[in-house]
């Protein structure tokens, strides 16, 4: 029996050490896996605090469907029937800019009578159909690339915000190519984002009626009422934990927690031994690090100290979340929408406030709301280390300037994320490249996790296809 141990317990160990499990059972071959988490549960980022009739989402507030992964899981540790769809109005999107909320135009009649940008911007995003696609296949920073398609006054203020809400990144910094491919793709196929954005949504209506018409359950369910470029949120009722606290359920691993791995090593005879803290020791036919780049690249020191340094090279942000309860009657304005970002440029102390009981139905008790505030990222990193009482009143503050909101909350909920999210700079695709080809020196350790293929929830149940079946495709070859 080959025993793989995965380190690292959050979406993508997880996600891999089900899908181990599902290829073993159809080929006949049998595994153990031992998964090792540092926490005390389960599912890394991806965690949902209940408390008082909240549900407060301290990671990941859910995945598009423009993506089948999570949808495909779900289904497979059955739980399509507690899916749970993002209430219409979420599509509405707010900025704070330059100094009132203002709604996200959906298409250009509302770009034009809207007040984030001069008349000059507006005309120069519209003319971003006359703009010639770029042929060559260099990097480019997310800005440059939004200021060539869209104009410096668009790319400034809106796509500086999609940044923020995605990556709480600084878009001169990050890779087009690594972290919006999808942009680069549009691109390429149709020419301009514009011509993209009205042929993928004619696409996805054809295809959302045509499940209509087939009147396939799963389908049907699973079809966007309102397609979109990309695509219906989605979560569960009991909000995202309840995917990781499955997929532990159902992944066949035994799952050790609070444990700290030091080093990794091969043992000889293609053996490997996984080392924690004190004598504690694994041996394995195979070893999965599913742990953040940066703690890979501590593991590996002593193992092979290059590939450990081009692991170490993936840079992370750091973000704390805000939870906020209040009584529905205490606020001055109605929550219609997803929530609101403000540009990073304007260097205020709040990212963005998500509307969380307006996205998701079963997030606050009757006449209650959640709100959610970010705070962090890439540029201002020293807030997320101000204490409780600081952080909360700087959240207290932006939310009077922002949403008139005065009362004290019945609820607050803080949740600090050091080194939250992998920032994917300018050459991130030619790093990884790197580390797979170091990676593939030492036969039978395998690396994943959103540090180098995408960062969201979609990206990680991805990731646990991917490195299963690498995983298992290795093990065939060693033993043929």
């Amino acid at each position: 029996m080959k025993h793989i141990v995965i380190v690292g317990g959050g979406v993508s160990g997880l996600a891999t050490a089900f899908h181990l499990g599902r290829l073993a059972r159809e080929r006949g071959v049998e595994l153990r896996t031992t998964v090792l988490e540092s926490d005390s549960w389960p599912g890394g980022r991806v965690r949902t605090e209940r408390v008082d009739g909240f549900q407060v989402e301290m990671g990941a507030n859910g995945f598009l469907d423009s993506k089948r992964s999570t949808l495909e899981l779900c289904a497979e540790i059955n739980l399509s029937g507690e899916l749970l769809a993002a209430r219409p109005e979420a599509q509405n999107r707010f900025l704070f800019w330059p100094d009132r909320l203002q709604k996200l135009p959906m298409g250009p009649r509302e770009l034009l009578g809207s007040g984030l940008l001069s008349w000059r911007g507006k005309l120069r995003l519209l003319a971003e159909v006359l703009v010639p696609a770029r042929r060559d296949a260099g990097d480019e920073s997310v800005l440059e690339f939004a200021r060539r398609r869209i104009g410096r006054e668009a790319a400034e203020v809106l796509v500086d915000a999609m940044v923020t809400g995605i990556h709480a990144g600084d878009a001169s910094l990050l890779s087009v190519r690594a972290a919006f491919p999808r942009m680069i793709e549009l691109e390429r196929e149709y020419g301009g984002l514009i011509r993209a954005m009205r042929q993928v949504r004619r696409k996805r209506f054809a295809a959302a009626a045509a499940a209509a018409a087939r009147d396939s359950p799963l389908t049907t369910r699973h079809s966007p009422s309102s397609p979109g470029l990309g695509g219906t949120l989605w979560s569960l009722k009991r909000g995202m934990g309840q995917l990781t606290e499955r997929l532990a359920e159902c992944s066949g691993a035994e799952i050790i927690r609070g444990v700290s791995v030091r080093c990794v090593r091969g043992g000889g005879s293609g053996q490997w031994i996984v080392r924690g803290d004190g004598r504690d020791e694994w041996p394995a036919d195979a070893v999965v690090l599913a742990c953040p780049s940066f703690a890979q690249a501590t593991i590996l020191e002593s193992l092979d100290s290059e590939l450990a340094r081009l692991l170490a090279e993936i840079k992370y942000n750091s973000v704390a979340v805000v939870a906020l309860g209040f009584r529905a009657e205490q606020l001055p304005r109605p929550l219609d929408g997803f929530g609101y970002l403000s540009p990073q440029r304007s260097r205020r102390d709040v990212l963005g406030v998500l509307w969380s009981s307006s996205i998701f139905d079963h997030r606050a008790p009757a006449g209650m709301v959640l709100l959610q505030a970010m705070c962090g990222g890439w540029n201002r990193p020293e807030i997320v280390a101000w204490d409780d009482e600081r952080l909360t009143r700087a959240v207290l503050d932006e939310l009077r300037e922002t949403m008139q909101i005065t009362a004290s909350p019945a609820l607050v909920r803080i949740v600090r994320w050091p080194q939250a999210i992998p920032q994917y700079f300018l050459g991130h695709l030619d790093r990884v490249a790197a580390i797979e080809a170091r990676r593939k020196g030492q036969p039978g350790l395998f690396l994943t996790g959103n540090s180098f293929r995408g960062v969201s929830v979609n990206d990680c149940t991805e990731e646990g296809v991917r490195c299963a079946g690498e995983l298992m495709e290795s093990l065939f070859t060693s033993t043929s």
